[in-house]
């Protein structure tokens, strides 16, 4: 064994030693050391450190930076030819790993699966089982996604139940003579979007208020974030005692609306159902739902406008190549909605006495996502299958795996993830573009994509080009870098996180 041989002294070391052949290429790639640091990692050392007494990992002579020969392959390259039929340049073959002997080939843009590795020094790549080192990337990803994929009866049992507290709690505020008297109900988020994964225990649902004749004014150039006054209404205002100064206050119409949800909760028998604590910076009343098992309602208080779009918003929804002129003209004719948040900077969130209100288009993004072909047939029944929604929950389970060990990275959400697949849908708009056959290849260009707004510090809002979601006052730049360094790590060692169900 190599662990017992004997040092060689000083003269013997002067006579030059053959060199063995290695006839196995190495399979592993070195992580950064603060890739992956938080949290602990699943698996053992290595072997063969533990069965030569060395309990040292040693680092890896190779960088997990891309090489400057990178050929980068992106989704618009992957159309299929006249035959339909795959091209050779399109392969899944440049997947496959390739020995690491020379120091300027490309490392793997989505390596086969293996176990997490604890390490007191540099981490290694995780080790796979024989079984899982036989699957190609493409055939990981899929098996990722069947266990991500709701099941029937879990769907049926969970909106039966949340269906009827939200009803019952519409028709509360409907029948009493209040302020909210005129409120509907708007169904909203990742569950009616279709893009819900592992479990149906989280819903958003919108109380929408219909409120003519208002005015905006912008909230320090932010473009998202408004002051709303009211124009004169000869015939009242049932809002009137919530106006302060000519603004209508946010912050005292959510806890109004808050204590009226509370009222009627506390009288509901046969369901286990509470009202969480209130969420610093949160919009949402949320409801606990214990069914038994545990199930989250975010009910958000909006107020729709019939009026034109505000001015922040002329160059956003960039989907004229994609989705067509005439489908953006008849988005943006329909209202739009703001919901009561404060504004927030880099000390937090602005203890304004009226608060603000921001602007919302979750109804829109969920006709998006529902109509998301540029052929308008586009994965339905009998259309031809894309892998759009497939490279967003993939997305939406690393970033929600990662967070589960790194407090590092609360400050990220899955709305960053939806804002930026919908720009790469938008830069490749065409179906065969997001071909199933090639779902790792395009999950890798989507991970790319955000690790370089990451890094740019740029995440610029779908609808409101001025505003950056990835700007210091929102994320500060440690968090970004971070969460940069992780998602590399996941790319360049077959994602050890989706091992972690």
């Amino acid at each position: 064994m190599e662990g017992q041989r004997s040092r060689p002294t000083a003269s013997r070391a002067k006579k030059p030693a053959a060199k063995r052949t290695t006839t196995e290429p190495k399979r592993t790639v070195a992580a950064p050391s603060n890739a992956g640091s938080c949290g602990p990692q699943r698996g053992a050392r290595s072997r063969r450190a533990e069965r030569d007494g060395d309990t040292t990992e040693k680092p890896s002579s190779r960088s997990t930076q891309a090489r400057p020969g990178r050929e980068s392959v992106r989704p618009k390259d992957l159309q299929p030819s006249a035959t339909g039929a795959p091209r050779e340049a399109d392969q899944p073959a440049i997947l496959q790993p390739q020995p690491l002997t020379d120091p300027e080939a490309p490392l793997v843009a989505v390596a086969r699966s293996r176990r997490g590795a604890r390490s007191t020094g540099p981490l290694r790549a995780p080790r796979a089982s024989r079984k899982e080192q036989d699957l190609t990337p493409d055939q990981k990803l899929k098996k990722v996604l069947d266990k991500l994929r709701l099941k029937r009866n879990e769907i049926s049992v969970a909106a039966e139940v949340v269906n009827g507290v939200v009803k019952r709690l519409l028709s509360r505020m409907q029948s009493r003579e209040s302020e909210f008297k005129g409120v509907q109900q708007l169904n909203t988020g990742s569950y009616y979007e279709h893009v819900k994964i592992s479990a149906p225990n989280e819903f958003d649902v919108m109380f929408k208020l219909e409120v003519p004749r208002i005015e905006l004014q912008e909230y320090y150039d932010t473009g998202a974030f408004y002051l709303v006054k009211f124009k004169r209404n000869p015939r009242g205002n049932p809002l009137n005692h919530f106006v302060e100064g000519e603004i209508l206050s946010a912050s005292k119409m959510l806890s109004k609306f808050r204590e009226i949800i509370m009222e009627e909760v506390n009288k509901i028998r046969g369901i286990d159902v509470s009202v969480e604590e209130k969420k610093p910076g949160s919009p949402a009343v949320t409801l606990l739902i214990r069914n038994p098992e545990e199930i989250s309602v975010d009910i958000i208080l909006a107020l729709e406008s019939k009026g034109s779009w505000p001015v922040s918003t002329k160059e956003g929804l960039p989907i004229k190549n994609w989705l067509g002129t005439k489908v953006r003209t008849s988005l943006r004719r329909e209202p739009f909605y703001l919901v009561p948040k404060n504004a927030k900077d880099g000390s937090g969130f602005q203890d304004l006495l009226f608060a603000t209100w921001r602007l919302s288009f979750s109804h829109t993004e969920k006709y998006i996502l529902n109509n998301h072909g540029i052929e308008k047939t586009c994965c339905e029944s009998a259309g031809v299958k894309c892998c759009r929604k497939e490279c967003l929950k993939l997305m939406k389970y690393l970033l929600e795996q990662l967070k589960k060990e790194c407090q590092q990275l609360d400050a990220f959400c899955s709305y960053h993830v939806k804002t930026a697949i919908l720009h790469m849908w938008t830069e490749n708009p065409q179906d065969s573009q997001w071909d199933p056959k090639n779902l790792s290849i395009c999950f890798d260009e989507l991970l790319k994509f955000f690790v370089t707004c990451l890094r740019r510090e740029e995440l610029t809002h779908f609808f409101i080009p001025k505003y950056n979601l990835f700007s210091r006052d929102l994320i500060d730049e440690q968090s970004k870098e971070f969460l940069s360094k992780k998602i590399e790590y996941e790319r360049n060692n077959g994602f050890p996180a989706f091992d972690k169900f």
